[in-house]
């Protein structure tokens, strides 16, 4: 009579899995976690705080610029939560657009502030 499965699972050794290998060594230490992100993020939104709409049209400016190349060489999804890259060019476009019409009123207001 031949084994069922279960008997031949239970039969097997597997009494040398799980073993330190003494000649393979240690695995390496994970290296900590870096939040570099944060770091941009925040480096971004001070540098927004003291350019205002004129950083907004240029970080907005060079993301167009990289969308249209990228779609121009096959890209069609995004990661992007808007998702298609049609979509995003034209968030992007929205924002240039905006900033642009807001600088002379940004700069207005600080000359208005310093005179």
């Amino acid at each position: 009579m031949s084994a069922t499965g279960d008997e031949a699972i239970g039969a097997w050794d597997a009494a040398g899995l799980n073993r330190f290998d003494e000649t393979v060594g240690a695995p390496p230490a994970p290296e900590p976690y870096d939040p570099l992100r944060l770091c941009v993020f925040a480096t971004i939104a001070l540098i927004t705080c003291v350019l205002g709409p004129i950083a907004l049209a240029v970080f907005a400016g060079i993301a167009i610029g990289g969308y249209a190349r990228a779609r121009r060489a096959g890209l069609l999804r995004s990661k992007c939560k808007l998702g298609d890259t049609r979509n995003v060019l034209a968030y992007l476009i929205v924002l240039e657009v905006l900033a642009l019409a807001a600088v002379p009123v940004w700069v207005s207001l600080w000359i208005g502030l310093w005179s």
